[in-house]
This record gives C-alpha cells, structure tokens and sequence, in this order.
C-alpha cells in the first residue's frame, strides 16, 4: 500500500516524487520501465538543459543525474524494468495498478494518489501516410539519437529529415558531427516545429537547408533506402504536381511530432483532451479521475524540461496535499471555470480552474497554432475582456504561459468561463470600461 505512485522515472516522475516527499509522504514508489533513471534525457547528450532550474547550461545526462542524485539521497524507493500494465480504481477509492517484471513477474500495488509521468512517444511512419517500399533506413529521429549517442553505431551517411521539431533538428546536427551528410530538412507547415534557437544552432551554423512547406511523396528503394522524393505543398498540405525534387540518400529520419503516452489513462477513463492527446486537468493537475495527477510530456509536450520539472513539483505537492487532506477526497460540489482556447490558442494548461482551491498566482500554459507577431494575447472573463498580454513573436513550437490573479477572478462571482484568445490590438481598456458600466469594476 502507497500513498503517492508515480508511473515514470524521467525528469517530470523524478521532480514528481521529490516534491511529495518534501510534503511530508513517506509511502511513495516510481514505477520505471527502463533500465535506469532519467528517462529520455538519457540520450539527449547536447547541452541547453538546467537554465531555469539549476541557472546553468547542462546536458541531458547532467540534468537528470542531478534528480536521480536527489532521489537516492531522499531514499525514495523505485522499481527498475517494471512495465504498468494496468490502473484501476477501487470502491474505496484507492486505485489498484497492475505491473510486471522479471523478479516479481506480476503483481498489483493500492495507492492513494497516482501521479502520470510516462513522457511521449514520436509519431511512426505509419501515421503519415508516406508512399514507397519500406526498405531499411527509415527511423523515427529519437530512435536514431539512441543508436549513436546510446549504443554508439551510425543510421546512415546520407541523410535527409522529415519534420522540423525539435528532435529532428538537434539529430541534423549530431548526425553531421558525426560525419553524416544532411541533405535536407523538409517541413510539411509553413513553420518550422522547433525553437528559433535550434533552427540557429543545429540548422544555419551547419548550412543544412530547411525546405518549409515540403514532404516527402516517395520513398526509392526495396532492400535499404536510395532516395527520397520532396514535393511542395499548397495551403490544404497537398503535393503540388511539378515540384517534385528526388534526393538521393540512404536514411531517413522522421521527426514529425510527439504524442504523450496516455494508453494508461485511457484505460482508466481519464478524459483526453483531443488538441493535446493529453489529460484534461484542472488547477491541481488533477485529472478527471479524483486522485489521479498527470505532469510533464503525458500531459502536454513541453519544449523545455525546465519547465518539466516545475509542473511535476507541483504535481507533486497537489498529490501530496489530496492524501493529506481527507476534504479533497470526499465528493463535493465546487465552482468550477472553464478555460477555453479560441482565435489562434489551440488549448490551455489548465482546462479549469476551481477557485476555492487555486493558487493566488495560477500559471496557465498554451501553445498557439500558427506563427503571429505583434499580436496581443487577450483573456475574456465571460465575454469581457480582462488582461492584455503584448506579444512580438510567438510560434507553435515554442510554448506561452500567464498568470491568472485570484482575486481579479473573484471579482466576477458569476464568472462560469474565461476565455484565451489572440487580438490584434489591446482590447483590455475597452473591457474595464464595460465591467465599470455593468457594475463590477
């Protein structure tokens, strides 16, 4: 019997069971199915980690070692190579989750809280509907990033990547430093899915060319990969006849998005959000399940593990506070808000918010769907506009947060939905004018 389980044992499950601990739980366990600690940081051997959490520039490894480090010390039980298979809920509402592994095969584990961390997996080819043989050489990019920076052998020598997200463009270069050659990155949006930062570093320092609104529309080879064929695309992403452009090469890596691993909470009946394919949470990271907490990529894909780890913390402490506090586990009718995403915002982390149980200072994050500048993020509370956030750039791959105040929701007792939109203007003064006509300023 657990008070909190974490299933994962990557940055976001590590800074997870940190946290609980530091709350003051002692009956906690991470589940990892991995050979060891850290997750996906394990293999990202670049540097760019830690400059929020720990002020300094770090690899993957180095940052993940310094939680692993923490764990250890705080003498925080965790189970290697154990794969979860199942998670019910109980009538005592405990929650009953069914693992295996080769010492104890199988076996179930009560919890009181379960905290999701099981990260994100890359999109495979078969979801992209590429035509072409499948010979040898096609990869999705984090599988290629393990064999040369995990098991030390090389995918190809020449090569040309499908997608810009991150993974891809970070594999452009290491493959290049490695003595590979990159003929090409195409990209299916009229965007890059990257940080501007690595599009500089890993792109425009190596003269790879970045080829946007491009993909692939065949695939030359029966054995092992010869060449790929590249086709612009129109507005509606179809290949535009004419503008095809054969590239020979002998490996192809994919890099065409991330999907958080959420069979488990599907399983369990926790309500997905279909912009994110992650949890709908509330402020307390809560998912629709009571006692079951999700954090990190499982929720939504973060671009930064900094930011990782502080949603995990907080995670952590909501977990902590649901076994602590007997209130939070009995049925109540409380005020909820709904957050919604309009003009531009695909979604928001939270889904809502219940304002007897948020923070004075409530963190929302959001990823926009398509590149603006000098656009305004503008939150309505029921239609009126309230806070006005000037924006000069902003970007899908690149992920956005505000704070909501407390007390500026408490002002609007009837408040049943706010609303996160992009303007392009400052709608804010327009909207204090309304609330002072209708009596709540």
């Amino acid at each position: 019997m657990q008070d909190v389980l974490i299933i994962g044992g990557g940055p976001a499950g590590l800074a997870a069971a940190l946290s609980a601990k530091e709350a003051g739980i002692d009956r906690l366990l991470i589940l990892e199915r991995d050979v060891e600690l850290g997750g996906i940081l394990n293999q990202c051997i670049h540097n760019g980690f830690g400059l929020h959490t720990f002020q300094e520039e770090l690899t993957g490894p180095e940052y993940a070692a310094r939680y692993v480090q923490k764990v250890k010390e705080a003498g925080i039980p965790y189970m290697l190579q154990t794969i979860v298979i199942d998670i019910s809920g109980q009538d005592n509402g405990e929650k009953l989750v069914t693992a295996m592994n080769r010492e104890k095969g199988l076996f179930t584990v009560s919890a009181k809280a379960v905290i999701l961390a099981m990260g994100c997996r890359e999109r495979p080819r078969g979801a992209l509907n590429i035509p072409g043989f499948r010979p040898a050489g096609i990869y999705s990019a984090g599988t290629a990033q393990r064999f040369v920076n995990m098991e030390g052998r090389m995918p190809g020598k020449e090569v040309v990547i499908l997608g810009s997200g991150d993974i891809g463009l970070i594999m452009a270069r290491r493959m290049t430093l490695e003595g590979a050659a990159v003929k090409a990155v195409a990209e299916l949006m009229p965007y890059s899915g990257g940080l501007k930062r690595n599009i500089a570093q890993c792109l425009d320092d190596f003269g790879i060319p970045l080829k946007l609104s491009h993909t692939v529309v065949d695939i030359s080879g029966k054995e092992r990969v010869t060449g790929v064929t590249l086709a612009q695309v129109d507005e509606n992403r179809r290949p535009i006849p004419g503008t095809e452009e054969y590239i020979p090469c002998d490996t192809l890596l994919l890099s065409c998005g991330l999907i958080p691993e959420n069979e488990l909470s599907t399983g369990l009946g926790v309500e997905l959000n279909p912009a994110t394919s992650g949890p709908v949470v509330n402020e307390s990271l809560e998912t629709s399940v009571p006692g079951v907490f999700a954090c990190g990529n499982v929720l939504h894909v973060h671009d930064l593990v900094d930011y990782v780890s502080e949603e995990a913390a907080a995670a952590g402490a909501f977990a902590a506070a649901y076994v602590q506090d007997k209130s939070l586990q009995e049925p109540k009718e409380r005020r909820e808000i709904k957050l919604a995403a309009k003009n531009g915002v695909r979604y928001t982390v939270p889904s809502s918010v219940r304002p007897d149980l948020m923070e004075e200072d409530q963190l929302v994050r959001f990823r926009v769907g398509d590149v603006f500048k000098d656009v305004y993020v503008t939150v309505y509370f029921d239609g009126v506009p309230v806070i006005s956030q000037k924006k000069r750039v902003m970007a899908p791959g690149e992920m956005e947060q505000l704070r909501l105040k407390k007390e500026k929701i408490q002002e609007f007792p009837e408040l049943g939905r706010i609303t996160f939109t992009i303007e392009k203007e400052n709608k804010v003064t327009a909207g204090t004018q309304k609330r002072a006509e209708r009596g709540m300023a």
